[in-house]
């Protein structure tokens, strides 16, 4: 019997030798804990970890104990204790071991009770120990990366909210003032200066859609812009866009030709009406900049799936293999065509595909990488083909969905504007309260209303704003946000406050144009939100708009 049980634990402790290598092979140290005397081996490499010697370390329990950084103590006894009391079938845990030089080593401990007594009390727990430090590393690289990119989104935010503000209001005031006088509100012009006024005015214009343009496409790279979906009429979304383009065109007599089929043009489809007259806007007027004059472009509509389609578009292949109902809009023009070198970078923003025609040709390159991204937003695509001298086609294609309410004919909208006279009060002199902190812009917009006989009081911060609403109780107040102190959002709020003034409308008239600026000024108490530039004729319209309504 001796000499069998001999033999059994020879067979043990090779078995033991034979595990220990493997595991010290991979970088493991091993621990060996007997639960009744506190004993605990550490191996040579369980300790080397440490930078410790072999015989630095004693094989006891407290050993290890007071290696334990104070802060993962508790959570290593937690873990031990539920492997101890059957909890769990397996111990681990990460804590942070000193070494011998002083700093700290991330470590993975897991073990096992392998022998328990009869009254069920653990005897002998064995483990493993893996160093993390490449790990946690890594992990501390990650997450510095990635505070340095929510730093970096966070910057870029704000700093195209500035650029929004800083270049929206002067352009306010510029485009307002040329309103203004292109409608001789501040008096009569002559034909020189109405060349000049609309040239300003039109230059301004540009500038706004380059600025509206950066702006999306930062949106949408950042994921935060949300598309506005609902049922819109296919007849009106092209007719709105058409009408667009047509004077461009009209001055370079180009012939644009329109075909929607019959009963495709009673149809409608689910879309951020706004986003896509803007896909369709954008590639109309490429064609008509990169047509000579007498050219002819067309917008064509077609609906079908795989082989079977109703419209004159010509269906591209990769359209017809995906065999699933799709709606697409097609431009096609008798341009200069595109290489088939540059169609490849041609969807890329700031891109344009010939320096050449950089000179000839004015743009930033960033119109159809908005288009691409705004039509992938509605899980759609675009597709380009074109030869040089011989025009470009240019192809939206959305999903289409075949229910009901997809398929009714659009029921005209009437949109009817109280007139002022049917108020006494407001036909006599309505009292607008003007919040702004720019003078020009101040100057602008006073003298654009009061041509038209309203009543002005001006506040060039929000403190004044809120006593001066108080004090003169205006029929409507007109809001900018951004202002030294208190800024736009808390003047509506204390005006707000105010029993008297609780229904009169606001109106947020500001430079922000970042998401959730609308849903923040509505929230503050505005009635509404425009955002600068506003034409002044449309300002003209919503304040009489707004004091019919409440009137």
């Amino acid at each position: 019997m001796l000499a069998i049980a001999k033999n059994a634990e020879a067979v043990l402790r090779a078995s033991d030798q034979r595990w220990q290598f493997a595991l010290e092979s991979v970088g493991d140290g091993i621990w060996d804990w007997n639960a009744q005397t506190n004993e605990v081996f550490f191996s040579q490499q369980w300790k080397a970890l440490l930078g410790y010697a072999d015989d630095e370390i004693e094989n006891r329990f407290e050993s290890w104990e007071n290696l334990v950084h104070p802060d993962d103590i508790a959570q290593s006894y937690a873990d031990i204790n539920k492997c101890l009391n059957r909890e769990t079938l397996f111990y681990e845990n990460e804590h942070r071991l000193r070494c011998k030089d002083g700093s700290y080593k991330w470590i993975l401990a897991r073990g096992k009770v392998f022998e328990w007594d009869v009254n069920g009390h653990a005897l002998r727990m064995m483990g493993t120990h893996t160093d993390l430090s490449d790990r946690k590393q890594a992990e501390a690289q990650l997450k510095y990366i990635n505070d340095e990119l929510l730093r970096a989104t966070k910057l870029k935010d704000e700093f195209l909210a500035n650029m929004s503000h800083e270049l929206r209001t002067p352009l306010n005031a510029i485009l307002g003032l040329s309103e203004s006088l292109k409608e001789e509100i501040l008096g009569a012009l002559n034909e020189t200066q109405l060349k000049a006024i609309s040239t300003v005015e039109s230059s301004g214009e540009h500038l706004l859609s380059l600025i509206n343009d950066i702006l999306d496409l930062s949106k949408i790279s950042a994921g935060m812009m949300e598309l506005d979906i609902e049922s819109v009429s296919v007849n009106a979304l092209c007719n709105s866009s058409l009408v667009f383009v047509k004077q461009q065109a009209f001055q370079k007599r180009i012939k644009i030709h329109s075909h929607i089929p019959t009963h495709i043009n009673n149809i409608n489809i689910n879309i951020d009406e706004r986003r896509i007259k803007q896909v369709l806007i954008n590639l109309l007027t490429n064609s008509v900049k990169f047509t000579p004059n007498e050219g002819n472009i067309s917008l064509l509509v077609a609906i079908g799936s795989g082989d079977t389609w109703q419209g004159e578009a010509t269906i591209p292949q990769q359209l017809r293999d995906m065999n699933s109902p799709t709606i697409l809009f097609q431009v096609v023009d008798t341009g200069i065509g595109i290489s088939a070198k540059d169609l490849q970078m041609l969807f890329q923003p700031f891109i344009q595909v010939d320096s050449a025609l950089n000179r000839q040709y004015e743009g930033t390159g960033l119109g159809l990488a908005l288009v691409k991204q705004i039509v992938e937003l509605h899980s759609g695509q675009v597709i380009a083909e074109s030869e040089v001298g011989q025009g470009s086609c240019f192809t939206v294609a959305l999903p289409y969905d075949h229910s009901p309410y997809c398929t009714l004919e659009s029921e005209p909208t009437v949109t009817n504007s109280l007139p002022l006279a049917e108020n006494p009060k407001i036909a006599i002199a309505p009292l607008i309260l003007l919040v702004e902190d720019n003078e020009a812009n101040i100057q602008t917009t006073t003298s654009y209303l009061t041509a038209l006989n309203y009543r002005i009081i001006v506040a060039k911060n929000g403190e004044e704003a809120v006593s001066m609403a108080k004090a003169n109780s205006p029929d409507i107040i007109l809001m900018d946000i951004q202002m030294p102190g208190i800024d736009g959002l808390e003047a509506t709020r204390q005006i707000r406050l105010d029993p008297n003034l609780i229904n009169t409308p606001i109106i947020a008239l500001t430079a922000l144009a970042m998401e959730g600026d609308r849903e923040r000024c509505l929230a503050a108490g505005a009635n509404d939100y425009v955002s600068k530039p506003i034409k002044l004729r449309q300002l003209n319209l919503l304040i009489q708009q707004t004091l019919g309504s409440v009137n």
